[in-house]
């Protein structure tokens, strides 16, 4: 780990800040591509961290900047798009990820990381977010050559610092008591970011991972009902949930595409289609119920978490 450079795209988010900070305190020297260095946010300040600044989609700049690197990791990914037409995600998700090998491919580095989402298929994912998914990871794997490429699909991703626990904690604590969802029967396995960053760490120099895609799921499965509900508990709220019918919550998406956040959209309602749990194969061993009391609700020791789970 002391020899490896690590290249990281969008590693200033969720996963990639527990995942650099982890890597920079296995001694690997990490270098994070961002839009703007003074506004990126990242609780780590380690001698072997760097922020460069430059523009990732300029096939020019990535050359440039992933020349040094042994390892790069594409953790770019967006929820939402301007529009419905697709076109977002398919810069983000299929676009980007092409670009980012060709540099691999033109500076010779062996190995590239990539996240993807469980249940992406170019073909049948029934949102432009879970097809353009699907079709990025796809052209990783059939044109890597001599770039040894694995993919991880996970679940919904959970942790301090979420968007998915946290996001429901504030939109139940603005709520009337009572709480309509859409839907509420739709299945996860969500997955501990702190078992992600394991899988993406032992993945780096492990041959039998090369050219395979694995999708992640934490132990046990929940409906969104449960979930919301969960939350509910744990910030001490008493509230209704409410599970729409599909005609009231495609409504429900289409009124809050025009909120502030976009918190939710026709895209994000058409991914829900497709429940996000994973078959038979092995699973990640972190329960919600050991980690996310600890930064949800009257706890409110989300730093100590983060500092426990991360070896600080």
């Amino acid at each position: 780990m002391s020899q490896d450079n690590v290249c990281i795209l969008g590693g200033t988010g969720f996963v990639g800040t527990w995942l650099s900070t982890r890597l920079c305190q296995q001694g690997a020297q990490v270098t994070l591509l961002v839009r703007n260095a003074e506004r990126a946010k990242h609780p780590a300040v380690l001698p072997n961290i760097k922020f460069i600044e430059c523009d990732i989609y300029n096939p020019q700049h990535l050359e440039k900047y992933l020349a040094e690197a042994n390892v790069v990791i594409n953790l770019v990914g967006i929820l939402n798009e301007r529009g419905h037409k697709g076109d977002g995600f398919r810069r983000a998700h299929i676009e980007l990820p092409r670009k980012i090998l060709r540099a691999c491919q033109h500076n010779k580095v062996p190995r590239l990381l990539h996240m993807s989402a469980l249940h992406a298929d170019a073909n049948t994912g029934p949102s432009h977010y879970l097809r353009s998914k699907g079709d990025g990871e796809n052209n990783l794997h059939t044109f890597a050559g001599s770039c040894a490429v694995t993919s991880f699909r996970p679940s919904v991703i959970f942790g301090p610092g979420d968007s998915f626990f946290n996001r429901f904690a504030s939109l139940l604590r603005m709520s009337p008591g009572i709480f309509p969802l859409a839907y509420g029967h739709a299945r996860f396995a969500p997955v501990y970011v702190g078992d992600v960053v394991d899988a993406f760490i032992k993945s780096m120099h492990d041959q039998s991972t090369y050219d395979n895609r694995y999708d992640l799921c934490g132990p046990e499965e929940f409906t969104l009902h449960e979930l919301v509900a969960y939350t509910s508990r744990l910030i001490g709220q008493k509230t209704c949930i409410i599970d729409l019918p599909n005609l009231f919550a495609r409504l429900q998406a289409t009124i809050l595409e025009y909120f502030p956040g976009k918190p939710f959209s026709i895209d994000n309602y058409n991914s829900l289609k497709v429940n996000s749990i994973c078959g038979k194969g092995p699973r990640m061993p972190t329960s919600i119920s050991s980690i996310v009391p600890w930064y949800i609700g009257g706890h409110n020791r989300q730093m100590d978490v983060y500092r426990r789970h991360t070896g600080r």
